[in-house]
């Protein structure tokens, strides 16, 4: 399996493929430059996701909780 689908990448990346797989994908990236730089630009998107932190406003997070609360009331009066 020479044709390597940029899922198939990914799966490799998160070490989600099967020990064979993981073999035939090492050795293509060692012959295929194209499959190389698409597996560079896929670790480099891991590596930038994982610094993004962020987080709800407060008020978003306020306005859930007050619709979980009135819903919440609406069922137990029921």
């Amino acid at each position: 399996m020479d044709n390597f689908t940029p899922e198939d990448l990914l799966l490799y990346l998160y070490k989600e493929v099967s020990p064979r797989q993981q073999e035939q994908i090492e050795q293509a990236l060692e012959r295929d430059w194209t499959l190389n730089e698409k597996m560079n630009v896929l670790k480099s998107a891991r590596e930038r996701l994982s610094r993004i932190h962020e987080s709800p406003r407060t008020e978003v997070v306020l306005n859930i909780l007050r619709y979980a609360n009135k819903q919440i009331s609406a069922v137990s009066t029921h």
